[in-house]
């Protein structure tokens, strides 16, 4: 089934709504009085309708086979729960939720139970929830419908905007932004308890590890990983990753693979995973190999499954395919490749990192910005350019005639040759 934008927007904030009505409602039995539960101000927790959306879209393929829709939500779900937990502890320092008290958890983020809890209620979800919700839109008239969805859209914008700007008591910058935002959250109160309270506050007090910041927690300078390294880390990552991958596909198979992107060697897979692997783990660099090693894995094969399938369904090939290894699951991972990404995490974390932050600041003390603010126009350049081929490429294989000047373009520069020769193993499917 093909979903449109209105579709997964009728499942994100669906799916927000149900599960801050659960949350709300578990926290404040447990704990004997109200607790508004959630990043936002509003009756949303905006992660759960993410998770949905996301198990929605990359696990339809699953749908029909119950055991693999269960482990793929589970696995899904516990890693965005993972990845976003060690987010908002990069924002404020401090742990949300901590499970560090249940059995079989790991990190204090994810545990057992809950991932398996997980699992369920996105097996439910894919099998009968998006079918129920999405008929019940459906059954609505048209007009009434997309409002109702924009208007949503605009709620939870504005909603989100404030509740980021509240955490860093950035209030001043934007007052009437701020305004809107106390009011949502007032009527979220008024819905659920009749309480209101300054979104700081609530926040406290539904996750009370989350206090004001002390001193000898933040960061040390030397500690923080900016933007410019991430940037930095992404292209070498790149570049590394499209040689490794290269050599090591001409040893095993004797094909020579070739990068991602239509110049230069850069593979956009291996640099995302670099530079998403670093910001998640960058604090945790001391911590045992084996921690390491497991991540990696866990989040490696998460990760590798969900770009399968992007790429499949934005571009209509498929870049990569391990259905005759053992132990893969759809062709998109196998339990091999899941093993040498835990093995990357722990080289790159433990080994390379260190001496690559210090080639980056060697390299920014001697180009003083000139170098980064070229790479990053050629990098945004060369992947835009890189899409809209790979686009032309998929829609000139179906018989479509150039309309548009880039068509012509991209057909004149990117024939079917030349694009044969940068994606040798790219099937139509």
């Amino acid at each position: 089934m093909n979903y449109t934008f209105y579709d997964a927007a009728v499942l994100f904030f669906a799916y927000s709504f149900l599960a801050w009505i659960v949350e709300t409602a578990v926290a404040t039995v447990r704990m004997k009085d109200f607790r508004n539960r959630g990043f936002a101000s509003g009756p949303f927790c905006f992660v759960y309708g993410f998770t949905g959306v996301l198990l929605t879209i990359f696990l339809q393929e699953l749908k029909n086979d119950a055991l693999f829709l269960f482990l793929g939500c589970m696995v899904v779900a516990t890693a965005v729960e993972w990845f976003v937990g060690k987010l908002l502890e990069q924002m404020k320092r401090k742990k949300w939720w901590d499970y560090s008290d249940k059995k079989w958890n790991f990190d204090g983020y994810v545990c057992l139970q809950y991932s398996v809890l997980w699992g369920v209620l996105g097996f439910l979800a894919v099998r009968y929830g998006n079918r129920l919700l999405l008929g019940v839109y459906h059954s609505l008239p048209a007009i009434v419908g997309k409002a109702a969805i924009w208007g949503l859209t605009a709620v939870g914008v504005i909603d989100f905007m404030g509740s980021f700007m509240s955490i860093y008591h950035m209030e001043e910058k934007l007052p009437r932004l701020l305004g809107w935002n106390h009011w949502l959250q007032r009527g979220t109160f008024q819905l659920a308890a009749q309480i209101s309270g300054h979104i700081d506050k609530r926040m406290g007090r539904s996750y009370p590890s989350i206090l004001m910041e002390r001193e000898e927690d933040r960061e040390k300078s030397g500690e923080k990983c900016s933007f410019v390294q991430v940037f930095w880390l992404f292209v070498i990552g790149a570049f590394a990753g499209d040689v490794v991958e290269t050599l090591f596909c001409r040893l095993t198979s004797g094909v020579w693979m070739s990068s991602s992107l239509v110049w230069g060697d850069f593979s956009v897979v291996w640099g995302l995973a670099i530079a998403l692997v670093t910001v998640l783990l960058y604090r945790d660099r001391d911590k045992q190999e084996h921690y390491l090693f497991w991540v990696g894995v866990f989040l490696g094969g998460a990760y590798e499954y969900i770009c399968s399938v992007f790429t499949e369904l934005v571009f209509g090939k498929v870049f990569w395919d391990y259905s005759t290894m053992p132990f893969n699951l759809g062709g998109r991972i196998n339990l091999l490749y899941c093993f040498f990404w835990g093995i990357a995490a722990v080289v790159w974390i433990k080994g390379l990192y260190p001496k690559v932050v210090k080639v980056i600041e060697f390299i920014l003390q001697k180009t003083k910005w000139i170098l980064t603010a070229a790479l990053m126009v050629f990098m945004v350049f060369n992947i835009c350019v890189s899409i809209l081929a790979l686009v032309r490429y998929d829609t000139r294989a179906e018989g479509k005639a150039a309309v548009n000047a880039w068509e012509r373009v991209m057909d004149e520069r990117f024939n079917d040759a030349r694009m044969e020769r940068i994606y040798p193993n790219a099937m139509r499917q």
